[in-house]
């Protein structure tokens, strides 16, 4: 992603969601989203207090320097979780790329919020920063995940699948599974 500063950041209104930038009331929910064992049941570990605040202040800054990034999903007022785009700061084979992902407090799992949430940052990606592909990628056992990305309209690229370099070797959720879109002509 090209880099300019932003000071007017993007609202993204979906028929039940919102993408909007992050508030300060918005840590105390994301820290627990991020504490809770369920949600964090495919990532290597839950996130203390202070990891999780250290995430929020780089997300916020991301959006305010790229004018994208991971996006506070609102529902009701409510900070459901994130979803957005953003550039891996890691290398794998397909880097660079944009991703587009996402993560919801368990209460709003199941409903639907996930897909509406990242197809509206698809959208943005494709239709306002002009870019030819966005890729999303997960462990090859996020199943849900995976059922959001296809609903998307993303591809499995198998030959894409890849060892997530920062997931230790030996590691059950290391082995990850990519997935792409391409703009439609």
């Amino acid at each position: 992603m090209h880099r300019r500063n932003i000071t007017q950041q993007p609202l993204l209104r979906g028929d039940r969601v919102l993408l909007r930038p992050w508030r300060d009331d918005d840590a105390d929910a994301f820290a627990t989203m991020n504490a809770d064992p369920r949600v964090m049941e495919l990532f290597v570990a839950p996130l203390s207090r202070t990891e999780s605040d250290a995430i929020l202040a780089r997300m916020r800054a991301y959006i305010t320097e790229h004018g994208s990034g991971w996006w506070c999903v609102d529902i009701n007022g409510e900070c459901a979780g994130f979803t957005g785009l953003s550039s891996p700061p890691y290398e794998t084979p397909f880097t660079p790329c944009t991703e587009v992902g996402w993560r919801f407090r368990p209460q709003y799992w199941g409903h639907g919020y996930a897909t509406e949430a990242a197809r509206l940052a698809l959208n943005y990606g494709f239709k306002v920063m002009q870019l030819n592909e966005i890729v999303s990628f997960t462990t090859a056992t996020n199943h849900p995940s995976r059922r959001v990305m296809e609903r998307l309209g993303m591809r499995r690229d198998v030959a894409g699948d890849f060892k997530h370099p920062r997931v230790s070797m030996g590691h059950p959720l290391r082995r990850h599974v990519l997935y792409r879109v391409r703009k439609k002509q």
